[in-house]
């Protein structure tokens, strides 16, 4: 899992003091990866409260555990390892009554997405929140025309992504489709008081040498997740082929002209008092 940029990092500190209020007694990150939103959440917060983070991959739980005791924040944070695709009810003792309940890019991995959405609302308390940070706007970093293969090599990617993320969602246990945006989940969850923002994350060019891997080495990675898919054509891969090779003169990692865009989405619905 990438480490949250500087500007990713700031988002979470800003959105965890918005989210959370001096009357919380509980909040929860849901898919916690890393914990940058659970130590930020607990930042936010007097040292009473408690904030549980629950994550389904024992490995990502103890790396998670290990940045939390670098934060100092060693017993503000409890780790629960859980996969939402079995439902809340072996959790819902720890989490009932809930204040705040923040999951980010973790429910598209379940299922029945509403059906969890709807679980997780039951868990709080009146007056507390769900936050759901999912979708947004796709990663952008190349000039439409690169000069290898066709002009819209990113766009074709992208399309591409789709395609695997359809047959991912497809191939889910109990996969049911939900084909609404995350705002109306949350409506017929029975929240209320909907709010949707975007925030935006740019590095412009030329990039840093550090952003300049970042990049790099994610769609490294994109292409070859979608290569051996089968979602991309022969000639696609030929032409990222000679653009992720470090040893050709075309490498992406030598080009000025790479930057980063791109803009997360956050969902909030409130339980009726």
């Amino acid at each position: 899992m990438p480490t949250p940029s500087a500007q990713e990092q700031l988002w979470y500190t800003r959105t965890a003091a918005r989210l959370t209020s001096p009357t919380d007694r509980l909040v929860v990150d849901i898919g916690c990866g890393q914990a940058s939103m659970a130590i930020e959440l607990a930042r936010a917060l007097p040292e009473a409260v408690r904030v549980i983070a629950l994550d389904t991959d024992p490995d990502v739980l103890t790396a998670a555990t290990a940045k939390v005791e670098g934060a100092g924040l060693t017993g503000r944070i409890t780790m629960i390892e859980h996969d939402l695709t079995d439902g809340v009810e072996a959790v819902r003792r720890q989490l009932a009554g809930a204040d705040l309940i923040w999951a980010s890019s973790a429910l598209h991995h379940v299922g029945d997405q509403q059906r969890v959405v709807t679980e997780l609302a039951g868990l709080l308390r009146e007056g507390g929140r769900l936050a759901l940070a999912e979708g947004g706007l796709a990663e952008r970093h190349l000039p439409w025309d690169v000069g290898v293969g066709e002009p819209g090599l990113e766009l074709r990617l992208d399309a591409a992504q789709d395609r695997w993320f359809a047959r991912m969602r497809a191939e889910l246990p109990a996969s049911v489709p939900m084909p609404y945006g995350w705002s109306a989940a949350l409506r017929r969850a029975g929240l209320t008081q909907i709010s949707t923002s975007s925030a935006f994350f740019e590095e412009p060019t030329p990039l840093a040498p550090t952003a300049r891997d970042v990049v790099v080495s994610g769609l490294a990675q994109r292409v070859s997740k979608l290569t051996s898919g089968g979602f991309l054509d022969d000639s696609d891969q030929a032409a990222w082929s000679r653009l992720l090779d470090r040893n050709n003169p075309e490498w992406l990692g030598t080009r000025e002209d790479l930057f980063s865009l791109t803009a997360r989405t956050l969902y909030v619905g409130h339980r009726p008092t």
